[in-house]
């Protein structure tokens, strides 16, 4: 089978990739990705050197590009994880969020159409090749914010808040569209927050890896009471692997890892767990970009609280019932078990990490945070 996977240098695309290459035999992959700020080959350098992959640079709202693609490999499974995905960009350049996330889906939906469309059936409905599938990577963020109790379900109404959020609920309505209008064989996968190796260092966990390795102050945005519902990226693509096999045509499918935290406990539980891993082992102090091997300054005085972000949604949670249920799938990392895998990932890995955080992103942090 020939799956097409968008995004493939990015976080979660790329542990997909890796994920695929592990657990499936007979595939070829093709990884599209135009290798923006968050896209780096390096995370899949290895993986590159097998003869089952294949790479193009390219940008999924270019139709020659996604054509080119489909003619040359005979593509079954599109896998979009392409996308911009920062909350805080889109609310500085919405338009490039509503490029990418909106019409490069719908590019490569119209794409998949023409190319797996063998003839049409007695009502004038395409029927399509055999075994093919369209899935769309979603988030939470499209079902808006939640107060203290409840959870989001399949059925939860759409409510976007940010101009990330509404672009991605905008792609699903288009994905949905197709699978209403011209019967193509989709999926969505809506998940809560990742996290595992190869987070590009501007989401909160690698962030504050980052910051406290340099001694910098750790920004945590309000009084650091918004929750989130934590997903360790392993399991987060073994879910969407069920989904593809095992998922009804035109059914969505919410991903969630049970794991509610709030913002300012992530970054307490990091410092600590940072702290103690280096008092175990010494050795990962060389991890450390600051003078001295003292750890004594590892601590919540580093904390600082910033302005925080404009439309933060106070609370996520996902119920995956449907898919636990339906499919068997469930979460297998617990958050205490994933965050030390992470923090030690990061500790082991930091030639990677100086890599993605050299050039654009220094800019943009500075942006960000430079004058809070």
């Amino acid at each position: 089978m020939n799956y097409l996977v968008t995004g493939g240098a990015g976080f979660i695309g790329a542990n997909f990739v890796k994920y695929l290459l592990k657990n499936r035999q007979d595939i070829k992959l093709i990884v599209l990705d135009d290798l923006t700020y968050a896209g780096n080959l390096g995370t899949i350098k290895e993986e590159l050197k097998n003869p089952k992959i294949a790479f193009v640079k390219g940008n999924i709202c270019d139709p020659q590009v996604v054509e080119t693609v489909f003619e040359k490999y005979n593509v079954d499974f599109v896998l979009n994880f392409a996308a911009e995905s920062h909350v805080d960009r889109s609310i500085e350049n919405p338009q490039l969020f509503l490029q990418t996330n909106i019409l490069g889906t719908q590019n490569l939906l119209e794409t998949a159409k023409k190319y797996w469309t063998k003839g049409k059936d007695e009502n004038g409905y395409p029927v399509y090749r055999e075994g093919v599938k369209y899935l769309q990577v979603s988030t939470d963020e499209v079902y808006g914010s939640l107060g203290d109790t409840g959870y989001f379900t399949e059925k939860t109404p759409l409510d976007p808040r940010s101009p990330y959020s509404a672009s991605k609920t905008g792609a699903d309505l288009i994905v949905t569209a197709y699978s209403e209008t011209y019967k193509l064989p989709v999926n969505i996968t809506r998940c809560s927050n990742n996290y595992g190796p190869y987070h590009f260092p501007e989401k909160l966990i690698p962030l504050i890896i980052k910051n406290i390795l340099e001694g910098k102050k750790l920004p945590v945005y309000g009084d650091g009471s918004n929750v989130r519902d934590w997903l360790y990226v392993e399991d987060h693509c073994k879910a969407i692997d069920t989904v593809l096999h095992k998922g009804s045509p035109g059914e969505i499918y919410n991903i969630g890892g049970h794991n509610e935290k709030k913002n300012i406990e992530i970054v307490k539980l990091t410092l600590s767990t940072i702290r103690r891993l280096m008092e175990e082992n010494p050795a990962y102090r060389k991890a450390l970009k600051v003078s001295g091997n003292s750890i004594d300054w590892i601590c919540e005085d580093l904390i600082t609280y910033v302005k925080d972000r404009l439309g933060h949604d106070k609370r996520y949670a996902i119920d995956p019932k449907k898919i636990t249920t339906e499919l068997g799938w469930y979460p297998e990392t617990k958050f205490e078990d994933g965050i030390v895998k992470t923090i030690r990932w990061y500790l082991e890995n930091q030639d990677w990490v100086a890599e993605v955080t050299s050039g654009d992103y220094q800019h943009y942090y500075q942006q960000m945070y430079g004058n809070r």
